[in-house]
């Protein structure tokens, strides 16, 4: 059964004039990159940047439970969609690779890297890619970068992401960073993507994909995913904060709405759920400077506040209203 699955990729993965994806399907996507996952929570995530424009759209590409892969250099696509399916079958990282580059006859020009969901890491940096090239494996990760500036790079991610505390995002951003630092690609900058799926298949897409920024186009990519990182990271904690209001775990909710704000300070839509959580939760005193400084800035949410009523995230009694009329009272 293995040797019909193996062959039966194959034969779809062989090139035009032997099967393989059309001439347009290849693009020239010169960049660095790395896969990884986390031996703590399984996570699988592949991160990304490049002088191109969206490179997340053809470079990153992983699976919940299956694996993630980068595909770049002069890049085939299907090296995505086509490993994780080898790695759904059961092939390990290694010989999903190897499978498709004997396949290819592009493969002097390819630079790819495969980790499966038991960490397994498998990478090719072609003959042909171009200088500076090179690629570097460990323990459930791999780095790779091709037309790069130096030969500094692929060894200064591989020691961030070895380095680096915190999840598998903050690593797998401080190998990013490592990069760009010792110059990064030599025609410059663009684009920056960063995927992280869970270690399982649930049949919960939006459960299973526990993070996806792209970054299409910027003057600095690795600056501004560090900064939508962050973002995302505060919205974590606002959803955290929704499941205990839900739970009716009042100080749980204003714990993490609290981090939520200070993530990210400012942001009107974590000033108002914080504002509200400390309203209904007894602290209706706490929250009128906030609610003040939203309603200075945008008396929209004024109304807004008054909407949420009917859905009784605020009692729909005359309690509730008198709350709602405290707040506007005291705000003008």
């Amino acid at each position: 059964m293995r040797y019909l699955i193996l062959t039966a990729i194959l034969l779809s993965a062989i090139p035009a004039r032997a099967g393989a994806p059309p001439q347009h399907s290849i693009r020239p996507i010169h960049t660095y990159s790395i896969v990884s996952r986390d031996p703590e929570t399984g996570l699988l995530g592949v991160a990304v940047q490049s002088h191109w424009f969206s490179v997340g759209s053809v470079v990153t590409w992983a699976e919940p439970g299956v694996g993630a892969v980068a595909t770049q250099s002069l890049a085939n696509p299907a090296y995505g969609p086509r490993g994780l399916d080898l790695m759904r079958s059961g092939l390990d990282a290694g010989e999903a690779l190897h499978a498709l580059l004997t396949a290819d006859e592009g493969a002097a020009v390819r630079q790819v890297a495969f980790i499966d969901n038991n960490g397994n890491v498998a990478a090719h940096t072609g003959a042909k890619c171009i200088e500076s090239a090179s690629h570097i494996t460990g323990d459930g990760y791999s780095v790779q970068a091709n037309l790069m500036a130096n030969d500094r790079i692929v060894p200064a991610m591989a020691a961030a992401f070895e380095e680096s505390d915190g999840d598998l995002a903050e690593r797998m951003m401080a190998a990013l960073e490592a990069a760009q630092r010792e110059g990064g690609d030599i025609r410059g900058k663009q684009s920056a993507a960063m995927l992280i799926v869970a270690p399982r298949n649930t049949g919960k897409p939006w459960v299973d994909r526990v993070l996806e920024l792209r970054i299409e186009d910027h003057p600095t990519p690795i600056v501004e995913l560090r900064r939508l990182l962050t973002i995302h990271r505060g919205y974590e904690e606002m959803n955290r904060g929704d499941l205990a209001l839900e739970t009716g775990d009042f100080k749980k909710a204003r714990d993490h709405y609290k981090e939520a704000t200070r993530l990210i300070p400012g942001n009107p839509e974590v000033m108002f759920w914080h504002a509200v959580t400390l309203a209904t939760s007894g602290g209706a005193k706490e929250s009128i400077p906030i609610f003040a400084e939203l309603f200075a800035v945008d008396s929209t949410w004024r109304e807004t506040l008054r909407r949420l009523q009917k859905p009784e995230i605020i009692p729909n009694d005359d309690e509730g209203t008198a709350l709602i009329e405290q707040i506007l009272e005291q705000t003008r």
